[in-house]
């Protein structure tokens, strides 16, 4: 049985969100959860509700749709498809990973067109979901990372530092907790102070006093201790 997918409608037109309303009438997997009247309530929805999905108008009172996006960050917002009566915005809308991008009036050979874009976007979502995750605190608010995107952790103290596409995150677990719960999912510890994902290994160097180095996707260099060189080099199927 299809997944039900929960979808938010934010505009600040009333015959706008109706309209939303019946064409989506069509997609019984696809269920209203709310609605929203401007930019702020949207913000406050997509926190509350959680939706799958919001069809989102550009132009609204205070906050338009990009600036919803902005604020709250494209990987923390569900997926999106614009809402409009111009098409001037279409570059900015696809520069924040819009699923589509509708021009008011819309016509049901259209709506279909962006209901399969957003379907095959949600089914890919599901599958990333699948992965993992651990929780992280920003600035804005949690944010889940999956496992296949951290390149490696660090110690900090008491708490460990997860690195993300060059990004640091503090996490508030020690190293040796976190690595019980990452070594199943393709971590390994290569030094008493870090830990590091075996697929985001490009190479090894070997340093002087036996030890060495691993060079990760990013270009960023991990010390592996001497002792845990070797044991590395098998498990990435590298020249160690």
């Amino acid at each position: 049985m299809p997944r039900e997918r929960r979808v938010l409608v934010a505009d600040d037109e009333p015959a706008a969100r109706r309209g939303v309303r019946m064409l989506l009438a069509a997609y019984p997997d696809f269920v209203v959860a709310g609605e929203s009247r401007d930019g702020r309530q949207a913000l406050e929805a997509i926190e509350r509700l959680r939706p799958d999905a919001v069809f989102l108008d550009i132009q609204m009172p205070e906050l338009g749709g990009i600036d919803v996006i902005r604020l709250r960050t494209p990987e923390r917002m569900p997926a999106v498809v614009f809402l409009t009566a111009h098409d001037r915005y279409a570059i900015s809308a696809f520069d924040v990973e819009a699923v589509d991008y509708l021009v008011k009036p819309v016509t049901e050979a259209r709506f279909a067109r962006a209901m399969r874009r957003l379907s095959a976007r949600l089914e890919t979502r599901d599958e990333a979901s699948a992965m993992p995750t651990i929780a992280v605190s920003t600035s804005r608010g949690a944010l889940l990372l999956r496992l296949d995107e951290v390149e490696w952790i660090e110690s900090a103290g008491h708490y460990a530092r997860v690195w993300s596409r060059g990004r640091g995150y503090l996490l508030r677990q020690p190293l040796d907790r976190l690595e019980a719960r990452v070594r199943p999912h393709g971590f390994m510890r290569v030094h008493r102070r870090a830990i590091v994902r075996l697929g985001a290994v490009r190479a090894l160097e070997t340093a002087g006093d036996g030890g060495g180095f691993a060079m990760l996707m990013g270009g960023t260099r991990v010390p592996v201790a001497r002792r845990r060189k070797a044991v590395l080099a098998d498990a990435v199927a590298l020249p160690g």
